[in-house]
């Protein structure tokens, strides 16, 4: 895309807030960036994850200019920057663009959908485990910056509960966590360790974007 910019994405930087007009689209390369949803003034709670498999702003092809969810950098790195008259350009009914991008959507609503609920009925540790490796899917590497304090508000709940969690997967030497780096040690026993939505998540994946 010929009108598309290289950004950087700092860590916990703000892209979006519910509400906001949305002026530009982005398209991570090598960031990731966490949808939340605020739960009181205070905490809020990671409903959708997108990487380099997606993008920020898709609702423009509905016609909603305004951005649905909290949405901030989990994952530092580069981006690319298209301004909203050049993305609806670029993405006009019947493009290539268009086409997939509405396949996009579905995969994210359906990811959206199985993250309600399975912060509803899964334990933190196989929560967890989704997370990494959702995270570790987009990010293609196995070691992973990020607070304790930063994993407790994504999974919405306490530092206590993370702790927990994150040294139950250590223990089972799946991962290594050690001041704010996690790194991922056994991807195959994580998936073992991972509740049934990551399972979804991928076959969702599959038959939206194939």
């Amino acid at each position: 895309m010929t009108s598309c910019v290289e950004v950087d994405l700092v860590f916990a930087d703000v892209v979006a807030e519910p509400g906001s007009a949305i002026r530009r689209v982005l398209f991570p390369v090598r960031s990731i960036i966490s949808l939340t949803t605020a739960i009181g003034p205070h905490s809020g709670l990671e409903v959708g994850l997108i990487g380099d498999e997606g993008m920020l702003g898709a609702t423009l092809l509905m016609g909603v200019d305004a951005a649905p969810l909290h949405a901030l950098v989990q994952g530092q790195g580069t981006a690319l920057s298209m301004s909203r008259e050049s993305f609806l350009s670029a993405a006009a009914v019947g493009s290539a663009l268009h086409r997939v991008l509405f396949r996009y959507m579905y995969v994210l609503m359906q990811q959206l959908a199985q993250t309600a609920a399975c912060n509803r009925f899964h334990v933190v540790e196989a929560r967890l485990a989704r997370w990494l490796l959702m995270t570790h899917d987009r990010t293609h590497a196995d070691g992973l910056h990020v607070t304790q304090e930063f994993l407790a508000w994504m999974l919405g709940v306490r530092r206590v509960g993370v702790t927990k969690a994150a040294g139950a997967l250590q223990k089972r030497k799946l991962i290594h966590y050690a001041r704010g780096e996690i790194t991922v040690l056994d991807r195959v026993g994580l998936e073992a360790a991972a509740c049934t939505c990551y399972a979804a998540d991928c076959a969702t994946y599959a038959a939206g974007m194939h």
